[in-house]
Protein backbone atom coordinates (compact mmCIF):
# COMPACT_ATOMS: atom_id res chain seq x y z
CA UNK A 1 0.00 0.00 0.00
CA UNK A 2 1.43 3.38 -0.99
CA UNK A 3 2.16 5.82 1.81
CA UNK A 4 0.16 8.99 2.01
CA UNK A 5 1.95 12.31 1.60
CA UNK A 6 3.39 13.38 4.93
CA UNK A 7 3.31 9.85 6.38
CA UNK A 8 7.06 9.76 6.75
CA UNK A 9 9.54 11.68 8.81
CA UNK A 10 11.40 12.38 5.57
CA UNK A 11 15.07 13.24 5.24
CA UNK A 12 14.19 15.98 2.77
CA UNK A 13 11.65 17.46 5.17
CA UNK A 14 14.08 17.40 8.08
CA UNK A 15 16.90 18.97 6.06
CA UNK A 16 14.62 21.74 4.84
CA UNK A 17 13.45 22.50 8.37
CA UNK A 18 17.00 22.36 9.77
CA UNK A 19 17.99 24.97 7.21
CA UNK A 20 15.15 27.25 8.28
CA UNK A 21 15.35 26.83 12.03
CA UNK A 22 19.08 26.21 12.29
CA UNK A 23 19.94 29.65 10.99
CA UNK A 24 17.75 31.34 13.59
CA UNK A 25 18.63 29.14 16.57
CA UNK A 26 22.26 28.63 15.58
CA UNK A 27 22.94 32.35 15.45
CA UNK A 28 21.31 32.82 18.84
CA UNK A 29 23.26 29.94 20.43
CA UNK A 30 26.55 31.09 18.91
CA UNK A 31 26.05 34.63 20.16
CA UNK A 32 25.27 33.48 23.70
CA UNK A 33 28.20 31.04 23.71
CA UNK A 34 30.54 33.71 22.36
CA UNK A 35 29.52 36.16 25.05
CA UNK A 36 30.27 33.56 27.70
CA UNK A 37 33.65 32.52 26.25
CA UNK A 38 34.76 36.13 25.83
CA UNK A 39 33.47 37.13 29.23
CA UNK A 40 31.08 39.67 27.77
CA UNK A 41 27.92 40.44 29.70
CA UNK A 42 25.24 39.91 27.08
CA UNK A 43 22.16 42.03 26.60
CA UNK A 44 19.42 39.53 27.43
CA UNK A 45 16.62 41.80 26.30
CA UNK A 46 18.29 42.36 22.93
CA UNK A 47 19.05 38.66 22.48
CA UNK A 48 15.49 37.73 23.44
CA UNK A 49 13.99 40.17 20.96
CA UNK A 50 16.31 38.86 18.25
CA UNK A 51 15.27 35.28 18.96
CA UNK A 52 11.59 36.21 18.80
CA UNK A 53 12.06 37.98 15.47
CA UNK A 54 14.00 35.04 14.05
CA UNK A 55 11.41 32.48 15.13
CA UNK A 56 8.43 34.64 14.30
CA UNK A 57 8.84 34.02 10.59
CA UNK A 58 8.91 30.24 10.97
CA UNK A 59 5.52 29.54 12.57
CA UNK A 60 4.82 25.84 13.13
CA UNK A 61 5.28 23.75 16.28
CA UNK A 62 8.21 25.80 17.56
CA UNK A 63 5.68 28.53 18.28
CA UNK A 64 3.67 26.11 20.43
CA UNK A 65 6.86 25.22 22.31
CA UNK A 66 7.67 28.89 22.79
CA UNK A 67 4.24 29.58 24.23
CA UNK A 68 4.51 26.60 26.60
CA UNK A 69 7.92 27.73 27.82
CA UNK A 70 6.72 31.29 28.34
CA UNK A 71 4.29 30.07 31.04
CA UNK A 72 6.71 27.80 32.96
CA UNK A 73 8.49 29.81 35.67
CA UNK A 74 12.25 29.81 35.10
CA UNK A 75 12.23 27.46 32.10
CA UNK A 76 13.85 30.39 30.29
CA UNK A 77 15.05 33.81 31.46
CA UNK A 78 12.27 36.30 32.11
CA UNK A 79 13.34 38.44 29.14
CA UNK A 80 13.07 35.46 26.79
CA UNK A 81 9.74 34.30 28.21
CA UNK A 82 8.22 37.77 27.83
CA UNK A 83 9.22 37.97 24.17
CA UNK A 84 8.20 34.41 23.30
CA UNK A 85 4.81 34.89 24.96
CA UNK A 86 4.00 37.40 22.23
CA UNK A 87 4.39 34.84 19.47
CA UNK A 88 1.18 33.53 17.97
CA UNK A 89 0.94 29.81 17.23
CA UNK A 90 -0.65 30.43 13.84
CA UNK A 91 0.59 29.09 10.54
CA UNK A 92 -0.47 30.40 7.11
CA UNK A 93 -3.71 28.85 5.93
CA UNK A 94 -3.56 26.10 3.32
CA UNK A 95 -5.44 27.16 0.21
CA UNK A 96 -8.31 25.13 -1.21
CA UNK A 97 -6.25 23.15 -3.78
CA UNK A 98 -3.91 22.07 -1.00
CA UNK A 99 -6.83 21.24 1.33
CA UNK A 100 -8.50 19.20 -1.40
CA UNK A 101 -5.32 17.17 -1.95
CA UNK A 102 -4.88 16.64 1.80
CA UNK A 103 -8.49 15.52 2.26
CA UNK A 104 -8.19 13.18 -0.71
CA UNK A 105 -5.07 11.62 0.79
CA UNK A 106 -6.92 11.02 4.08
CA UNK A 107 -10.42 9.92 2.98
CA UNK A 108 -10.06 9.05 -0.70
CA UNK A 109 -11.19 10.58 -4.00
CA UNK A 110 -14.84 10.56 -2.91
CA UNK A 111 -14.22 12.43 0.35
CA UNK A 112 -16.66 15.24 -0.51
CA UNK A 113 -19.50 12.73 -0.75
CA UNK A 114 -18.91 11.81 2.90
CA UNK A 115 -19.98 15.30 4.01
CA UNK A 116 -23.15 17.22 3.24
CA UNK A 117 -21.06 20.39 3.10
CA UNK A 118 -17.44 21.45 3.65
CA UNK A 119 -16.20 25.03 3.98
CA UNK A 120 -13.38 25.94 1.61
CA UNK A 121 -12.03 28.56 4.01
CA UNK A 122 -10.41 27.55 7.29
CA UNK A 123 -12.28 28.64 10.40
CA UNK A 124 -9.10 28.54 12.44
CA UNK A 125 -5.39 27.93 11.89
CA UNK A 126 -2.97 26.70 14.54
CA UNK A 127 0.56 25.38 14.81
CA UNK A 128 0.04 21.83 13.52
CA UNK A 129 -3.07 22.13 11.38
CA UNK A 130 -6.19 24.08 10.50
CA UNK A 131 -9.90 23.62 11.20
CA UNK A 132 -12.67 23.69 8.61
CA UNK A 133 -16.35 23.84 9.42
CA UNK A 134 -18.41 21.14 7.72
CA UNK A 135 -21.85 19.53 7.79
CA UNK A 136 -22.43 15.83 8.35
CA UNK A 137 -24.74 13.79 6.16
CA UNK A 138 -27.21 13.78 9.08
CA UNK A 139 -27.07 17.58 9.31
CA UNK A 140 -24.84 17.97 12.35
CA UNK A 141 -22.31 20.83 12.34
CA UNK A 142 -18.74 19.49 12.30
CA UNK A 143 -15.22 20.70 12.93
CA UNK A 144 -12.58 19.05 10.71
CA UNK A 145 -9.00 19.48 11.93
CA UNK A 146 -6.58 18.77 9.09
CA UNK A 147 -2.85 18.51 9.77
CA UNK A 148 -0.36 20.39 7.62
CA UNK A 149 1.86 18.21 5.41
CA UNK A 150 5.24 16.85 6.54
CA UNK A 151 4.70 17.87 10.16
CA UNK A 152 6.62 14.83 11.46
CA UNK A 153 9.77 16.22 9.89
CA UNK A 154 9.03 19.74 11.06
CA UNK A 155 8.49 18.68 14.67
CA UNK A 156 11.61 16.50 14.83
CA UNK A 157 13.76 19.26 13.37
CA UNK A 158 12.34 21.83 15.78
CA UNK A 159 12.90 19.57 18.78
CA UNK A 160 16.56 19.10 17.87
CA UNK A 161 17.02 22.84 17.55
CA UNK A 162 15.18 23.43 20.82
CA UNK A 163 17.84 21.32 22.50
CA UNK A 164 20.40 23.90 21.35
CA UNK A 165 18.38 26.69 22.98
CA UNK A 166 18.25 24.80 26.26
CA UNK A 167 21.95 23.97 26.10
CA UNK A 168 22.82 27.62 25.54
CA UNK A 169 20.63 28.73 28.42
CA UNK A 170 22.04 26.03 30.69
CA UNK A 171 25.58 27.32 30.05
CA UNK A 172 24.42 30.85 30.69
CA UNK A 173 22.38 30.15 33.83
CA UNK A 174 22.71 26.93 35.90
CA UNK A 175 19.75 27.56 38.23
CA UNK A 176 17.43 25.25 36.25
CA UNK A 177 18.38 22.03 34.46
CA UNK A 178 15.85 21.90 31.57
CA UNK A 179 16.68 18.42 30.27
CA UNK A 180 13.49 16.83 31.60
CA UNK A 181 11.49 19.78 30.29
CA UNK A 182 12.80 19.02 26.80
CA UNK A 183 11.96 15.32 27.25
CA UNK A 184 8.39 16.15 28.24
CA UNK A 185 7.83 18.61 25.39
CA UNK A 186 9.22 16.00 22.97
CA UNK A 187 6.83 13.30 24.18
CA UNK A 188 3.77 15.54 24.15
CA UNK A 189 4.46 17.08 20.71
CA UNK A 190 4.93 13.64 19.17
CA UNK A 191 1.59 12.60 20.65
CA UNK A 192 -0.07 15.69 19.20
CA UNK A 193 0.96 14.62 15.71
CA UNK A 194 -1.29 11.55 15.95
CA UNK A 195 -4.92 12.63 15.74
CA UNK A 196 -6.01 9.06 16.50
CA UNK A 197 -4.41 9.57 19.91
CA UNK A 198 -6.25 12.88 20.30
CA UNK A 199 -9.51 11.09 19.45
CA UNK A 200 -8.86 8.76 22.39
CA UNK A 201 -8.17 11.80 24.59
CA UNK A 202 -11.55 13.20 23.55
CA UNK A 203 -13.23 9.93 24.49
CA UNK A 204 -11.45 10.05 27.84
CA UNK A 205 -12.67 13.58 28.54
CA UNK A 206 -16.23 12.80 27.51
CA UNK A 207 -16.14 10.00 30.10
CA UNK A 208 -14.47 12.00 32.88
CA UNK A 209 -16.74 15.03 32.48
CA UNK A 210 -19.97 13.15 31.76
CA UNK A 211 -21.49 14.32 35.07
CA UNK A 212 -20.28 17.91 34.67
CA UNK A 213 -23.29 19.51 33.01
CA UNK A 214 -21.51 22.85 32.73
CA UNK A 215 -18.69 21.47 30.55
CA UNK A 216 -19.06 20.18 26.99
CA UNK A 217 -16.67 18.03 24.93
CA UNK A 218 -16.99 17.33 21.17
CA UNK A 219 -17.90 13.89 19.84
CA UNK A 220 -15.51 12.29 17.35
CA UNK A 221 -16.75 10.80 14.08
CA UNK A 222 -14.39 7.83 13.74
CA UNK A 223 -15.30 7.02 10.14
CA UNK A 224 -14.25 10.55 9.10
CA UNK A 225 -11.03 10.62 11.12
CA UNK A 226 -7.49 9.39 10.48
CA UNK A 227 -4.03 9.94 11.92
CA UNK A 228 -3.96 13.41 10.33
CA UNK A 229 -7.65 14.30 10.11
CA UNK A 230 -9.90 14.66 13.15
CA UNK A 231 -13.61 15.18 12.48
CA UNK A 232 -15.76 16.05 15.50
CA UNK A 233 -18.97 17.85 16.33
CA UNK A 234 -18.84 21.64 16.21
CA UNK A 235 -19.51 23.40 19.53
CA UNK A 236 -20.92 26.92 19.30
CA UNK A 237 -19.67 29.44 21.81
CA UNK A 238 -18.15 32.85 22.35
CA UNK A 239 -14.54 33.70 23.23
CA UNK A 240 -14.13 34.21 26.96
CA UNK A 241 -12.38 37.56 26.50
CA UNK A 242 -15.44 38.97 24.71
CA UNK A 243 -17.80 37.89 27.49
CA UNK A 244 -15.48 39.04 30.27
CA UNK A 245 -15.52 42.56 28.86
CA UNK A 246 -19.26 42.99 29.36
CA UNK A 247 -20.50 40.35 31.81
CA UNK A 248 -21.66 40.93 35.38
CA UNK A 249 -19.65 39.75 38.38
CA UNK A 250 -22.07 36.86 38.88
CA UNK A 251 -21.61 35.64 35.30
CA UNK A 252 -17.82 35.99 35.43
CA UNK A 253 -17.72 34.04 38.69
CA UNK A 254 -19.88 31.27 37.22
CA UNK A 255 -17.60 30.95 34.20
CA UNK A 256 -14.55 30.78 36.49
CA UNK A 257 -16.10 27.96 38.53
CA UNK A 258 -16.91 26.04 35.35
CA UNK A 259 -13.35 26.52 34.10
CA UNK A 260 -11.94 25.31 37.41
CA UNK A 261 -14.04 22.14 37.33
CA UNK A 262 -13.29 21.54 33.64
CA UNK A 263 -9.59 21.36 34.49
CA UNK A 264 -9.46 19.97 38.01
CA UNK A 265 -12.23 17.37 38.18
CA UNK A 266 -10.24 15.29 35.64
CA UNK A 267 -7.04 15.89 37.60
CA UNK A 268 -8.18 15.07 41.14
CA UNK A 269 -10.72 12.40 40.17
CA UNK A 270 -8.81 10.71 37.32
CA UNK A 271 -5.21 11.94 37.43
CA UNK A 272 -5.45 13.67 34.04
CA UNK A 273 -4.95 17.30 33.05
CA UNK A 274 -5.54 19.39 29.94
CA UNK A 275 -2.17 21.08 29.58
CA UNK A 276 -3.09 23.94 27.26
CA UNK A 277 -5.54 26.50 28.68
CA UNK A 278 -4.91 28.73 25.65
CA UNK A 279 -7.72 31.22 25.01
CA UNK A 280 -8.49 29.50 21.72
CA UNK A 281 -9.11 26.12 23.35
CA UNK A 282 -12.46 26.87 24.97
CA UNK A 283 -15.54 28.98 24.40
CA UNK A 284 -18.51 29.97 26.54
CA UNK A 285 -22.16 29.18 25.77
CA UNK A 286 -25.13 31.45 26.42
CA UNK A 287 -25.81 29.63 29.71
CA UNK A 288 -22.19 30.24 30.86
CA UNK A 289 -21.22 26.59 30.41
CA UNK A 290 -17.86 25.81 28.82
CA UNK A 291 -16.92 24.17 25.53
CA UNK A 292 -13.56 22.41 25.74
CA UNK A 293 -11.54 21.90 22.55
CA UNK A 294 -8.11 20.77 21.35
CA UNK A 295 -7.10 17.66 23.27
CA UNK A 296 -3.59 17.15 21.95
CA UNK A 297 -1.71 18.28 25.08
CA UNK A 298 -3.13 15.89 27.68
CA UNK A 299 -1.03 14.59 30.59
CA UNK A 300 -1.78 11.44 32.59
CA UNK A 301 -0.22 11.38 36.08
CA UNK A 302 0.54 8.60 38.50
CA UNK A 303 -2.02 8.67 41.36
CA UNK A 304 0.87 9.26 43.79
CA UNK A 305 1.67 12.53 41.96
CA UNK A 306 -1.89 13.76 42.50
CA UNK A 307 -1.64 12.81 46.17
CA UNK A 308 1.56 14.83 46.35
CA UNK A 309 -0.28 17.94 45.11
CA UNK A 310 -2.85 17.57 47.89
CA UNK A 311 -0.18 16.70 50.48
CA UNK A 312 1.79 19.84 49.69
CA UNK A 313 -1.33 21.97 50.18
CA UNK A 314 -1.88 20.38 53.59
CA UNK A 315 1.81 20.73 54.45
CA UNK A 316 1.75 24.46 53.71
CA UNK A 317 -1.53 24.89 55.59
CA UNK A 318 -0.28 23.15 58.74
CA UNK A 319 3.43 23.97 58.42
CA UNK A 320 4.23 20.25 58.22
CA UNK A 321 7.76 20.17 56.86
CA UNK A 322 8.01 16.38 56.72
CA UNK A 323 4.84 16.16 54.61
CA UNK A 324 6.19 18.84 52.24
CA UNK A 325 9.42 16.86 51.79
CA UNK A 326 7.40 13.72 51.10
CA UNK A 327 5.37 15.56 48.45
CA UNK A 328 8.47 16.88 46.66
CA UNK A 329 10.12 13.47 46.72
CA UNK A 330 6.94 11.86 45.37
CA UNK A 331 7.07 14.28 42.45
CA UNK A 332 10.65 13.32 41.61
CA UNK A 333 12.83 15.89 43.40
CA UNK A 334 15.91 14.22 44.86
CA UNK A 335 18.64 14.97 47.43
CA UNK A 336 16.82 17.98 48.85
CA UNK A 337 18.68 20.04 51.43
CA UNK A 338 16.82 22.06 54.04
CA UNK A 339 17.67 25.23 52.13
CA UNK A 340 16.36 23.78 48.86
CA UNK A 341 13.09 22.80 50.58
CA UNK A 342 12.71 26.33 51.91
CA UNK A 343 13.31 27.68 48.40
CA UNK A 344 10.76 25.37 46.78
CA UNK A 345 8.26 26.32 49.47
CA UNK A 346 8.52 29.98 48.44
CA UNK A 347 7.14 29.15 45.01
CA UNK A 348 4.63 26.64 46.36
CA UNK A 349 3.25 29.21 48.81
CA UNK A 350 2.73 31.64 45.93
CA UNK A 351 0.93 29.06 43.72
CA UNK A 352 -1.28 27.72 46.53
CA UNK A 353 -2.09 31.12 48.06
CA UNK A 354 -5.64 31.48 46.60
CA UNK A 355 -6.59 28.10 48.12
CA UNK A 356 -5.52 29.00 51.64
CA UNK A 357 -8.24 31.46 52.62
CA UNK A 358 -11.84 30.33 53.21
CA UNK A 359 -13.50 33.35 51.62
CA UNK A 360 -14.41 34.70 48.18
CA UNK A 361 -11.39 36.52 46.77
CA UNK A 362 -9.60 37.57 43.62
CA UNK A 363 -6.71 35.39 42.53
CA UNK A 364 -4.60 38.50 42.01
CA UNK A 365 -4.79 39.53 45.66
CA UNK A 366 -1.67 37.42 46.13
CA UNK A 367 -0.95 36.15 42.62
CA UNK A 368 -0.67 39.37 40.64
CA UNK A 369 2.17 39.69 38.16
CA UNK A 370 4.36 41.86 40.38
CA UNK A 371 4.17 39.39 43.26
CA UNK A 372 4.91 36.55 40.87
CA UNK A 373 8.00 38.33 39.57
CA UNK A 374 9.20 38.90 43.12
CA UNK A 375 8.66 35.25 44.05
CA UNK A 376 10.37 34.01 40.90
CA UNK A 377 13.32 36.35 41.38
CA UNK A 378 13.80 35.22 44.96
CA UNK A 379 13.52 31.53 44.07
CA UNK A 380 15.90 31.93 41.12
CA UNK A 381 18.53 33.68 43.21
CA UNK A 382 18.42 30.92 45.82
CA UNK A 383 18.49 28.13 43.23
CA UNK A 384 21.64 29.57 41.70
CA UNK A 385 23.27 29.86 45.11
CA UNK A 386 22.34 26.27 45.97
CA UNK A 387 23.66 24.80 42.72
CA UNK A 388 20.46 24.51 40.71
CA UNK A 389 17.55 22.09 40.50
CA UNK A 390 16.17 19.69 37.88
CA UNK A 391 12.37 20.03 37.71
CA UNK A 392 10.56 16.72 37.03
CA UNK A 393 9.07 16.53 33.55
CA UNK A 394 5.52 16.23 34.92
CA UNK A 395 5.70 19.91 35.85
CA UNK A 396 5.72 21.16 32.26
CA UNK A 397 1.98 20.78 31.63
CA UNK A 398 1.06 21.01 35.31
CA UNK A 399 2.67 24.45 35.58
CA UNK A 400 1.25 25.50 32.23
CA UNK A 401 -2.26 24.56 33.36
CA UNK A 402 -1.93 26.29 36.76
CA UNK A 403 -0.38 29.50 35.42
CA UNK A 404 -2.64 29.59 32.37
CA UNK A 405 -5.82 29.11 34.39
CA UNK A 406 -4.69 31.67 36.91
CA UNK A 407 -4.38 34.22 34.13
CA UNK A 408 -7.91 33.33 32.92
CA UNK A 409 -9.30 33.86 36.42
CA UNK A 410 -7.55 37.21 36.64
CA UNK A 411 -8.87 38.17 33.21
CA UNK A 412 -12.39 37.37 34.46
CA UNK A 413 -11.77 39.31 37.68
CA UNK A 414 -13.50 36.37 39.38
CA UNK A 415 -14.22 36.55 43.12
CA UNK A 416 -14.60 32.94 44.12
CA UNK A 417 -14.03 30.95 47.29
CA UNK A 418 -11.18 28.96 45.78
CA UNK A 419 -10.58 27.22 49.12
CA UNK A 420 -14.05 25.62 49.16
CA UNK A 421 -14.01 24.92 45.45
CA UNK A 422 -10.73 23.04 45.88
CA UNK A 423 -11.99 21.10 48.92
CA UNK A 424 -15.22 20.18 47.15
CA UNK A 425 -13.17 18.82 44.26
CA UNK A 426 -10.82 16.70 46.40
CA UNK A 427 -13.52 15.47 48.80
CA UNK A 428 -13.14 11.77 49.49
CA UNK A 429 -9.78 11.55 47.74
CA UNK A 430 -8.10 8.17 48.10
CA UNK A 431 -5.00 7.28 46.11
CA UNK A 432 -6.01 3.62 45.77
CA UNK A 433 -9.49 4.49 44.55
CA UNK A 434 -8.01 6.99 42.09
CA UNK A 435 -5.78 4.27 40.61
CA UNK A 436 -8.79 2.01 39.99
CA UNK A 437 -10.92 4.77 38.49
CA UNK A 438 -8.04 5.96 36.31
CA UNK A 439 -7.32 2.48 34.98
CA UNK A 440 -10.98 1.94 34.11
CA UNK A 441 -11.23 5.32 32.34
CA UNK A 442 -8.05 4.78 30.32
CA UNK A 443 -9.19 1.32 29.29
CA UNK A 444 -12.59 2.64 28.20
CA UNK A 445 -10.88 5.32 26.05
CA UNK A 446 -8.33 2.86 24.61
CA UNK A 447 -5.40 4.63 26.27
CA UNK A 448 -4.29 1.74 28.49
CA UNK A 449 -1.92 0.24 25.91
Amino acid sequence: MAKKPGDENTLTGRVKRYAQVGTAIGGFAARVAGERVLGIKGDRAKNAEGLKLALGGLKGPLMKVAQILSTIPEALPAEYAAELAQLQANAPHMGWPFVNRRMTSELGDDWKDKYKGFSREAARAASLGQVHKATARDGRALACKLQYPDMDSVVEADLRQLRLVFAAYRRMDPAIDPSDIHAEITARLREELDYRHEAKNLALYRHMLAKEKEVHVPEVLDDLSTKRLLTMTWLEGEPIKDIAARASQQVRDAIAVNMFRAWYVPFYKFGVIHGDPHLGNYTVRADNSINLMDFGAIRIFAPSFVKGVIDLFRALQTDDRALAVSAYETWGFHNLSNEMIDTLNIWAAFVYAPLMEDRPRLVEETNAAEYGREAVAKVHKELRRLGGVKPPREFVLMDRAAVGLGSVFMHLRAEVNWHRLFHDTIAGFDVGALAKVQNAALKKAGLDQ
